[in-house]
């Protein structure tokens, strides 16, 4: 059906629904600012074939004749319109390339692309596995739950990074070789230097995850004594340096 054809349609449809409610021929005209002939015409016709007869008809295209092998070819999923054109020119047709792609640009913009969401990043991820699982959104957590079920090699390296934390938090460092010798066995190569530079410095590793002594006060004075130094860059010298961080630690016993 034409756009034209279309038209004539509802019209004919609005007029006879208003005449049947009663309306008249002037009162219509007026309500759909039509000339009064036009709804006279209207109002005579039966159907709206009546209406249609004796004007234009489109003549056939050279598309006409392969319209439903394209519309079936659609339907499959071939949408090439370069290889839909070379497989009607087999066929015999002798017209353009862009009448095909004219024909079937509207299906394009009809057509509903359905976008993947994208997959979470590196960072993402590593956020959420050295965070609690506990602390997790419930969103957060069933995705972090279908990537482990999807990946064997990150489901094993998060037992071993949550049982890592398990020791850090309760500070029994005296599990640690045995979380060493499990990593050991792991077919995790980036998880093995990390084990290896544990063992380098054991001592001091040992005493951190066991004591709940640490060299937390002295870092945070060593950065105290840094930004004391940024704030006086270009200002001053040593002396006046020294004697900030004599009264700063005066004050803060």
């Amino acid at each position: 059906m034409s756009p034209i054809e279309g038209r004539i349609r509802d019209r004919h449809a609005t007029i006879h629904a208003l005449l049947a409610e009663g309306h008249g021929i002037r009162e219509i005209a007026r309500e759909l600012h039509m000339g009064g002939n036009t709804v006279r015409r209207n109002a005579r016709a039966a159907v709206p074939e009546q209406l249609l007869t004796g004007r234009r008809q489109p003549r056939p295209g050279q598309l006409d004749p392969y319209k439903p092998y394209l519309d079936e070819r659609w339907a499959e999923g071939h949408t090439n319109a370069i290889q839909l054109h070379a497989e009607l020119q087999n066929l015999g047709y002798h017209g353009s390339y862009q009448i095909i792609s004219d024909y079937l640009r509207p299906r394009r913009r009809r057509r509903i692309r359905v976008v993947p969401p994208a997959p979470p990043g590196i960072r993402r991820v590593t956020g959420w596995m050295m965070r609690n699982p506990e602390n997790l959104a419930d969103k957060e957590g069933e995705q972090f739950a279908a990537l482990l079920a999807h990946c064997p090699e990150l489901r094993a390296l998060h037992a071993h990074v949550r049982g890592f934390a398990e020791i850090l938090q309760t500070r029994s460092g005296q599990h640690l070789k045995d979380w060493i010798a499990a990593t050991r066995t792991a077919d995790l190569p980036w998880l093995h230097a990390f084990a290896t530079g544990l063992e380098k410095d054991w001592d001091a590793v040992l005493q951190g995850l066991s004591t709940r002594w640490n060299s937390g006060p002295v870092e945070g004075r060593v950065n105290h004594i840094k930004m004391i130094k940024r704030q006086m860059f270009g200002r001053a010298k040593l002396p006046l340096l020294r004697k900030r961080v004599l009264l700063t630690a005066a004050a803060n016993r």
